[in-house]
């Protein structure tokens, strides 16, 4: 990793801006001028309408017989949102690419930003930096006063990997991305086999092969939380986000990953360990803040699943421990409650880490 103080090209950079749109017509007027009017740069949208049943390809339509810069693709059938991304980034010809949801937005110079460092280092294939959340009823926070630079920060791909595989996640959420499209070229189609975590898929196969950068400062883009989004947060889901990870990861066994990334096998063996280790916890965190004994034996299972011997582990004897108290009706201790008013205070510095760093 190394860190390095943000250089300003001048001219500017094609960058096209796909917007797949499945029933947000309703948003998209909002996405795409926060896409056409970024500064530096030369943009293109191109709209995909999945099939939507609530007029969205009739908005495009306007949208783009107001503006030559937009292009827009209607599906006559749904084909389905990995499909719809597919289809519009094949249809890119700029030197760079985001993929940005219609319910999303881009922050003021993001594209700008992202080029500058990608034009910087030649080896970056995606950058990505702070994704600032909303929802409909707040409307998007303040915008970063002008002229906030921030700072880079580039890693080696395999590097930015070995950190996401020890945590078992993704430190991504998506609208934030930025890529060189002859990194897109090379990595390829979204896989049409994870519809629930093609995004890290798609991020671990280009870190396998390009190094990664971040914009650390202003947002980088805006992402809607709305009830069709809602982040898996609670105990009891949180073992299907921990179970598409781990589809996700498992493309490091791949012979295709094996072939250009000499680490791969044991890198995959550390995010199993990874998402293991953070099921084993989050197990151990729902009992001790009262939780259902099923729910804990879930996220036990999908430790098992990500490696055999977890409960054999130190957390795994830890857990049993709790899952006999629990069996037995027992309330948590005091301890337990002090142990999981600590972890809430280590989930708040990590979150800082995180929007500060792009890592945690």
């Amino acid at each position: 990793m190394r860190s390095a103080k943000p250089v300003q090209f001048a001219g500017t950079s094609g960058v096209t801006v796909v917007v797949p749109c499945y029933n947000y017509g309703h948003f998209l007027a909002d996405v795409v001028h926060s896409a056409l009017s970024q500064e530096r740069v030369s943009t293109r949208v191109i709209i995909v309408d999945d099939a939507s049943p609530d007029g969205s390809a009739e908005v495009a339509r306007m949208l783009a017989a107001a503006d030559p810069r937009i292009t827009v693709v209607c599906h006559e059938v749904n084909q389905g949102h990995i499909a719809t991304y597919n289809d519009g980034l094949a249809r890119v010809e700029t030197e760079f690419v985001a993929l940005v949801s219609a319910d999303d937005l881009l922050a003021p110079g993001a594209l700008g930003r992202a080029t500058d460092l990608m034009k910087a280092h030649p080896g970056v294939g995606m950058v990505y930096g702070m994704p600032v959340e909303f929802n409909d009823d707040e409307g998007v926070p303040d915008i970063p006063a002008p002229g906030r630079r921030g700072s880079w920060t580039v890693w080696p791909g395999g590097e930015w990997l070995r950190w996401a595989c020890w945590r078992g996640r993704c430190f991504i959420l998506s609208p934030e991305v930025v890529m060189r499209t002859d990194a897109l070229r090379q990595v390829g189609p979204y896989n049409a086999e994870l519809p629930h975590s093609g995004d890290l898929e798609y991020w671990v196969r280009t870190a396998a092969r390009w190094d990664v950068g971040r914009i650390n400062g202003p947002a980088q883009a805006y992402y809607r939380v709305h009830g069709h989004n809602m982040h898996l947060t609670s105990f009891d889901t949180m073992q299907v986000d921990l179970k598409h990870r781990l589809d996700a990861f498992n493309v490091l066994a791949t012979a295709e990953l094996a072939a250009e990334l000499p680490a791969a096998a044991r890198l995959h063996r550390m995010a199993r360990h990874g998402v293991s280790r953070e099921s084993l916890l989050l197990a151990e965190r729902n009992l001790d803040a009262g939780g259902a004994v099923s729910v804990s034996l879930s996220l036990m299972d999908v430790a098992t699943l990500a490696r055999p011997s977890a409960e054999s582990t130190l957390r795994g004897r830890a857990l049993r421990y709790r899952l006999v108290r629990a069996g037995r009706r027992a309330a948590p201790t005091g301890f337990q409650g002090m142990i999981e008013a600590y972890r809430r205070q280590v989930d708040r510095v990590r979150w800082t880490i995180w929007r500060k760093a792009g890592i945690s």
